[in-house]
């Protein structure tokens, strides 16, 4: 009879910004996946101040899995405890804790410790489980180290906006619009390539080329459909050049009297080279953040147009 076999580590990092800045990075769950890579989506399904559950899509040594964590955080203590409810297959059990500690004004030091259950009579899943667990825990450091370490210039870094635009039409159509964007280059201009599979039902990959006055550029995006919700999430694996991350969500939300269609997107503006390369040496934060809020306003608008033009057009044919 096989049993359970429980492996553990403990990473640390040392993080050159205030304990509450790190602490608060950890804890806003709704920024889990623009700051950190492997997150895709990031679902609160309860939250009570000190006590959340939240429903996770993660890339894990390059597959999407999702999960129900429980976390528990406490301010005071800078802590947070966190358990899989249930575990992801093929681990049957995940625990561990997020420590914060302070050493001086600027000067923290971030300790995870973490214990995961794998079937004692599968090695092949201990070793996956061994190798995921330690890739995915540095990484999620290392961001972490990276954006509160720029805490100071986190606010012009990162930037949020939406889109929207009424529809005289049927939400199904607008959501099919959206969903089907394989078929966008032959309908919306600045679109030149999209190249779509789903190898799981509602879970699309996705490599786009765009059009821009500075030439094309490609980018790759993992997306989740929720189609009874009316609702497509997604987060760009590589990113636009000019960015370090971009997460979005475009929603259908029907009322008595038509449809509201969103274009929500969340991104952190990059501020090295390749910035400089795209927009020219004399490029700064200033000027690359409002080169980004017009060409993703640009492109969302145009796509919306074509959304709403597509469930019209379908009404007037009746």
């Amino acid at each position: 009879m096989s049993g359970e076999r429980v492996e553990g580590a403990t990473h640390t990092v040392e993080v050159a910004a205030p304990a509450g800045v790190v602490f608060a990075v950890l804890a806003d769950a709704t920024k889990l996946p623009l700051y950190f890579s492997p997150y895709v989506h990031a679902e609160r399904l309860h939250f009570d101040g000190a006590t959340e559950r939240l429903r996770l899509w993660t890339l894990v040594d390059g597959q999407l899995r999702s999960w129900t964590s429980r976390r528990h955080l406490d301010a005071v203590r800078r802590r947070i405890d966190f358990r899989q409810e249930p575990p992801a297959a093929p681990l049957t059990s995940m625990s561990g804790t997020l420590q914060v500690t302070e050493h001086g004004p600027r000067r923290t030091e971030l300790q995870l410790r973490y214990h995961y259950g794998v079937d004692a009579a599968r090695p092949a899943d201990r070793a996956w489980a061994e190798r995921a667990a330690h890739d995915t825990s540095r990484t999620q450091l290392a961001e972490l180290k990276s954006y509160a370490e720029r805490w100071n210039r986190l606010d012009d870094l990162v930037l949020s906006f939406e889109e929207a635009v009424r529809v005289h039409g049927p939400a199904e159509l607008v959501y099919d619009f959206l969903y089907r964007a394989g078929d966008w280059p032959d309908l919306v201009p600045h679109v030149t390539r999209a190249d779509l599979r789903e190898d799981t039902p509602g879970v699309q990959h996705m490599t786009v080329e765009t059009l821009t006055e500075y030439g094309c550029h490609s980018t790759d995006s993992v997306r989740i459909c929720f189609p009874h919700a009316g609702r497509i999430v997604h987060k760009q694996t590589v990113p636009h050049v000019l960015l370090e991350a971009h997460t979005g969500e475009w929603s259908v939300v029907p009322d008595e009297r038509g449809v509201t269609v969103l274009a929500q997107h969340s991104v952190v503006l990059r501020e090295d080279g390749p910035a400089a390369a795209a927009l020219g040496h004399h490029a700064d934060l200033a000027r690359t953040r409002r080169h980004v809020r017009e060409e993703l306003g640009r492109d969302s608008r145009a796509l919306l147009a074509h959304a709403k033009r597509h469930a019209e057009s379908a009404v007037r044919m009746l």
